[in-house]
């Protein structure tokens, strides 16, 4: 299962091209794909115009989509990004940090194009897509 972070699928309606678009691109109908709640709330706030928003919210909703946060992802965020911080390294958004404890715990691979989600590949073993 392959989650989708809100990097990855604004490079994507924007039209971007960089491998995480390709393997998008690759993934969808071969792969099980998801987001989580959060994913879908960065990605709309992003469109300006109604016609888009709508289009894009339907794409989205097509996906299976998780509620990311709860009490015990919470408390183990906190956990991770202390465990970080005391390793020198500083995540910038604390939604990253809550994808990414999500994905930890769930056992899910994240395609994402954000360097906050390094620290935790290294550290934390989050399963990331590779090229």
């Amino acid at each position: 299962m392959i989650f989708l972070d809100s990097t990855v699928l604004i490079d994507y309606f924007n039209g971007k091209n960089n491998w995480q678009v390709e393997v998008l691109d690759t993934i969808l109908g071969n792969e099980l794909v998801v987001i989580g709640d959060y994913v879908l709330t960065e990605v709309l706030q992003g469109f300006r115009n109604d016609k888009d928003f709508q289009k894009a919210k339907t794409v989205l909703l097509s996906f299976p989509c998780f509620d990311i946060g709860g009490k015990e992802i919470a408390i183990q965020s906190a956990k991770n990004y202390r465990i970080l911080r005391k390793k020198g390294v500083t995540i910038r958004k604390t939604i990253n940090v809550m994808i990414a404890t999500f994905c930890i715990e769930n056992s899910f691979v994240l395609l994402h194009n954000d360097k906050d989600f390094e620290s935790f590949t290294k550290y934390l073993k989050l399963k990331v897509c590779n090229t």
